[in-house]
């Protein structure tokens, strides 16, 4: 694949949650798709407003799943042997995500979407069923994740989001990390570019994947380093030296990785405008603990004290530590961070089993040092007495 779906729109405009622009790049020397061939090389299925609109309840607001830049998703049910919309419990679960309909941006996003999940099937990014484009109306249609994103699963005080354990961190932080591998690999070759916990999805048995294309770029090509393009991301994530020039690369997503995993260890946000002014900004904040074994456990998050070992913790510190490198040639690669996440979750099992065995060993000597006590016999007590 990698090359061969390449789309270069002409316009790009910022998205909205805190998203910044500058000047305008010109297109790819490579020739770029028009609409039509996007939508006819996509392998998706293209559905009616109207069974869109039936699907979700006429959009009802209390089925909606989250709002972007983009629009609102819906949650739906449609009956996929035949495309047509389902009663709410029956059929296949669908997300429905609709476009806003002010300015141009938003049309080139549902594109560039289209573009790459039209394309692109890895087990970590999330499957785009099909597309809807009537009139002015544009949808697209997603598989649905029944447990919502990590942003909420970290940040959400509800009862329905309980907040992740230690293991289930790691195991999200591995999902989404072998999505980025595979999105930076050759035969991909696309930079994210928005890299952060609310584009993290997450199914029912907890795997990771990794949603919203619509700021994806294709990587550098003819020994290029970096792709030029209008500085676009999340105010928290955008990796600096990509704010400062507008120079992408692989790497920008890996610095945006490390800000993730931040999250994960310490349960902060990004930017948090709510706590004193030197914790806003969480990369600052945490940085001076990362690099000792002793500071950083007074950063991890609380609900999951006891989760984890030392040397677990400080391990993952470590790796966000190198992901957040001022240089990006010095920050590691996505198939780097695979593998130290990998080792990661060895290291914390060795370390559980070695605790089971501890507990069991305890459990095992205080049994042994029971006293055991016998009763009298029936001998003992008659000869005391009796006739």
């Amino acid at each position: 694949m990698g090359s061969c779906f390449s789309v270069r729109l002409k316009i790009e405009s910022s998205r909205l949650d805190g998203k910044v622009t500058s000047a305008s790049v010109p297109p790819s020397p490579r020739s770029p798709r028009s609409q039509a061939e996007i939508l006819q090389l996509a392998n998706l299925k293209s559905f009616s407003f109207n069974v869109l609109k039936t699907a979700t309840r006429n959009f009802r607001p209390d089925s909606v799943l989250g709002e972007g830049g983009f629009g609102s998703v819906f949650k739906g049910w449609i009956d996929e042997p035949s495309l047509a919309a389902a009663k709410p419990g029956t059929g296949t679960v669908i997300a429905v995500k609709r476009l806003n309909h002010e300015g141009i941006q938003g049309h080139q996003e549902w594109l560039a979407e289209i573009n790459y999940l039209g394309q692109l099937y890895h087990q970590n990014l999330v499957k785009l069923i099909g597309y809807c484009l009537e009139d002015d109306h544009r949808l697209l249609v997603y598989e649905f994740m029944p447990r919502g994103s990590l942003e909420n699963h970290l940040f959400r005080r509800s009862s329905y989001f309980q907040p992740l354990s230690w293991n289930l961190r790691i195991k999200v932080a591995l999902g989404a990390a072998k999505g980025l591998a595979y999105l930076h690999s050759p035969e991909a070759k696309v930079i994210y570019r928005d890299f952060k916990s609310s584009n993290i999805l997450i199914d029912s048995n907890y795997n990771a994947k990794l949603s919203d294309f619509g700021l994806a770029k294709d990587g550098p090509v003819d020994g290029k380093s970096h792709v030029s393009t209008r500085v676009m991301g999340t105010h928290g994530y955008a990796a600096p030296e990509y704010m400062a020039t507008g120079h992408l690369t692989a790497r920008s997503d890996i610095y945006s990785f490390g800000v993730v995993l931040l999250e994960l260890l310490t349960g902060r946000r990004s930017i948090d405008k709510n706590r004193p002014s030197g914790e806003q900004i969480l990369v600052v904040f945490a940085k001076p603990y990362l690099s000792s074994k002793r500071k950083i456990l007074h950063i991890m998050d609380p609900r999951i004290e006891g989760q984890y070992s030392s040397a677990a913790a400080t391990r993952a510190a470590i790796l966000a530590m190198k992901c957040l490198m001022k240089e990006p040639q010095h920050r590691p690669t996505a198939d780097e961070v695979v593998k130290a996440l990998e080792q990661l979750q060895e290291l914390q099992k060795a370390s559980e089993s070695l605790r089971m065995e501890s507990v069991q060993k305890d459990k095992d000597n205080e049994n042994d040092n029971k006293v055991v006590s016998y009763p009298r016999t029936l001998a003992s007590s008659s000869s005391s007495g009796g006739v």
